[in-house]
C-alpha cells in the first residue's frame, strides 16, 4: 500500500480530533419519523423525484456508472445509500442532500480536469453528508426564519436568490433565463436552503474530502488544482464583477473560495508521499461522448471569456481537438468583438481538418468565406457540408447559397 494512504487515513483522525469535527453519520442512518431531520429528508425526497422526472437527467448508462464508480471510492462506507444524478446544466455545481440524493451538473463534469479532481469534489460533497451538515446548516436557517417560508418563495424571488449565487460562472442574465428554462424554479426554492454552507464547514468538507480521495489512491495535488482552476476561470470572465469577485464552487455555495483554503489543502498534499492516480485518460473518455453537447450549452452563458479559457484547457490533452476547435470559433462568431470573426473562421478551419469536427463547421466556414467575398473557398466548404450532412434541415438554405454564388460567378 502506497505510503500516502496510510498517512491519509491517519490525518482523518487527526483532523476529526483536532478541529473537533462532530463524528461522522453512521452508514445506514435513518432519523426518527418525528424528528426535524425527517421532515428535511422528506423535502429532499421531493427534490429528487423531480429530479428523476427531469428532462435535463443524463441517463447515459456509461456515464453514470463511471461517476458512481468514482463515488464509491471516496465513500465506501456509504456507497449503497447515495443516489447521484448526473443533470446536463452548464453550471459548476455538485450537491449531496442528507437523505443520500446528490446531483452532479454538467458544467463541473466539464471542468473536471481528471478523475483525482472528480474524487476530490465527490470527496467534498460526501463529506457535507457524513457531518450532516446541511441538516446543521438548515436547522440554523430555520432559528433564523420559517424554513416552509423560504421553500413557497416564488419564481421571480428564485430567480433572483439563484442571480446572487452565480459567482464566476458567467453574467446573471443567463441565470435568471435559467429559472424557466434550465432549472425549475420549485426544484431550486425547495433545496437551496440545504447548500448554503458556512464557511467552516466548507473549510472541513475541503480537508476531509482531501482525505478520501487521497485514501482512496488518487493525486493529493488534485484537490487544490480543482479550485484553483476555479478562480483562473473566474479571473477569464467577460463581466467585470464576475473578475472582482472571489470564485464559488456553485451556485448554491454562498461562501467564496478564498485563496486559503487551497493554501490549506496544497499543505495537506504536502504532507503526503507518493505520485497517486490521475486517470486523465480514463475521464475524458467518459465524458467524450458528451462533450458537444454540453459545450453548446455553455455557450448559453455568454459568458465566452469563461469558454475560452475552458477551451484552452481541455485542448491541452491533445484530445478532441475537432470538437473544441469548432466551438472555440462558436464562441467568437457569437461574441464578436474586434477580429472575432477572423478568430473564429481560422478555429474552424483548424477544426476541419480533425475527424471528430462537426459536419456544422463547413456551413460556418462557408459562412464567414462568403461574407469577406472568398466565393471559390466559401463554395468549397458549401460543397463539403452538402456531401457530408445531404439531409440536414438546413441543406436547403446552403443549397440556395451554392446558387447564388455560382450565378454570381457566371
Amino acid at each position: 500500500m502506497p505510503v500516502y494512504r496510510s498517512v491519509a487515513r491517519a490525518l482523518v483522525l487527526s483532523l476529526a480530533a483536532n478541529a473537533g469535527y462532530a463524528a461522522p453519520r453512521p452508514p445506514g442512518m435513518i432519523p426518527p419519523p418525528e424528528s426535524v431531520e425527517a421532515g428535511y429528508w422528506d423535502l429532499m425526497a421531493k427534490a429528487e423525484r423531480q429530479a428523476q422526472q427531469s428532462g435535463e437527467l443524463n441517463k447515459d448508462p456509461a456515464l453514470n456508472a463511471y461517476v458512481r464508480e468514482v463515488t464509491c471510492k471516496v465513500a465506501v462506507e456509504y456507497c449503497d445509500e447515495l443516489r447521484l444524478y448526473i443533470m446536463d446544466r452548464p453550471f459548476m455545481n455538485a450537491t449531496m442532500a442528507p437523505n443520500g440524493f446528490g446531483e452532479v451538473w454538467s458544467g463541473l463534469l466539464l471542468r473536471v480536469e481528471d478523475e483525482a479532481g472528480l474524487a476530490f469534489v465527490l470527496g467534498h460533497e460526501v463529506s457535507h453528508y457524513a457531518e450532516s451538515h446541511s441538516v446543521e446548516a438548515a436547522l440554523a436557517h430555520k432559528n433564523r426564519q420559517n424554513i416552509a417560508l423560504a421553500v413557497s418563495i416564488g419564481v421571480a424571488a428564485v430567480g433572483v436568490y439563484a442571480a446572487a449565487s452565480v459567482g464566476p460562472y458567467g453574467d446573471p442574465g443567463p441565470i435568471l433565463d435559467a429559472t424557466g428554462n434550465l432549472i425549475d424554479a420549485v426544484y431550486l426554492a425547495s433545496v437551496t436552503a440545504f447548500f448554503r454552507f458556512s464557511r467552516e464547514h466548507e473549510t472541513e468538507a475541503d480537508l476531509l474530502g482531501f482525505q478520501r480521495a487521497a485514501a482512496a489512491g488518487y493525486r493529493p495535488q488534485a484537490a487544490a488544482e480543482s479550485w484553483r482552476v476555479v478562480m483562473a476561470e473566474t479571473s477569464a470572465s467577460d463581466f467585470e464583477r464576475v473578475r472582482k469577485r472571489d470564485a464559488r464552487l456553485g451556485v448554491f455555495d454562498s461562501h467564496p473560495l478564498h485563496r486559503d483554503r487551497v493554501v490549506a489543502l496544497e499543505a495537506e498534499a504536502a504532507k503526503l508521499t507518493g505520485e497517486g492516480v490521475r486517470g486523465r485518460e480514463r475521464y475524458r473518455a467518459a465524458i467524450r461522448p458528451h462533450l458537444a453537447a454540453w459545450l453548446k450549452d455553455d455557450l448559453r452563458r455568454r459568458d465566452f471569456g469563461q469558454t475560452l479559457h475552458l477551451l484552452g484547457r481541455l485542448e491541452t490533452s491533445g484530445e478532441d481537438l475537432g470538437v473544441i476547435n469548432f466551438y472555440r470559433g462558436e464562441a467568437y462568431r457569437l461574441r464578436r468583438q474586434l477580429d472575432d470573426l477572423e478568430r473564429a473562421e481560422a478555429a474552424y478551419f483548424t477544426a476541419s481538418v480533425h475527424s471528430d469536427a462537426p459536419v456544422a463547421v463547413w456551413r460556418e466556414l462557408g459562412d464567414l468565406r462568403r461574407r469577406r467575398n472568398a466565393v471559390t473557398e466559401a463554395l468549397t466548404a458549401y460543397e463539403t457540408y452538402l456531401a457530408q450532412a445531404p439531409t440536414a434541415e438546413d441543406a436547403w438554405i446552403v443549397q440556395d447559397a451554392v446558387a447564388s454564388l455560382k450565378k454570381g460567378l457566371s
